[in-house]
């Protein structure tokens, strides 16, 4: 049986937020290191997207680095929530349901709770190294989520794992992030129409012949 992870608890404790403004920065901050990109961002371009002085938004964060600890804690902590909550409703469902469930999960999370998670996906690779070394035993942690998964539904008979589970995940991962590219969720397909797709896509590679 798979174990559960809580791998929350190893989430770096972000500075003390919650105040209008600051979350406000946080959001415009978020939108545009996914649409601009982290390093092409300016404290100047966040604070005018956010409706402040330049100089304002140095009473909120000391830096852009601070930012986007804050806005990839975020993302990952929202993939990690809709990860659990999606384990506990499908608990006794067939494989199918159970795979295609956690598949829909996670591009909600990229599509569905503002820019934080599309953001974390996007820009986790420019991060300055030091943020990245706080993060990566979370993203680790979330990844293990998705092997376990694997790992039990290839236990129980109802899959063939082609290749390693490793490979398979990394493969599964990539599909789904890498949607952020093309995917329009305003579009004629939706969130939904496009995890039946990944799904069926996965199911039919990995079902017993």
């Amino acid at each position: 049986m798979a174990r559960s992870l809580d791998i929350r608890s190893d989430l770096p404790t972000p500075l003390p937020i919650g105040t209008a403004a600051q979350l406000r920065l946080l959001d415009e901050g978020a939108h545009l290191f996914l649409t601009s990109g982290y390093a092409e961002t300016t404290m100047r371009e966040i604070a005018s997207a956010a409706g402040m002085k330049a100089g304002s938004i140095y009473h909120h964060f000391s830096s852009k680095e601070e930012m986007l600890e804050l806005i990839l804690v975020q993302g990952i902590d929202v993939m990690i929530q809709s990860f659990h909550q999606t384990q506990r409703e499908t608990r006794q469902q067939d494989a199918l349901s159970r795979l295609l469930a956690h598949i829909r999960a996670h591009l909600g999370s990229l599509f569905e709770h503002g820019p934080y998670t599309a953001a974390h996906v996007t820009t986790f690779p420019y991060a300055p190294t030091e943020v990245r070394k706080r993060i990566v035993p979370v993203r680790d942690g979330y990844e293990t989520l998705w092997t376990e998964l694997l790992e039990s539904l290839s236990d129980s008979g109802a899959i063939t794992l082609p290749s390693s589970v490793s490979m398979t995940r990394l493969i599964l991962m990539g599909a789904m992030n890498q949607t952020i590219e093309w995917f329009d969720p305003s579009g004629n397909q939706s969130v939904d129409q496009l995890a039946e797709a990944i799904a069926n896509q996965l199911w039919d590679g990995v079902t017993p012949r």
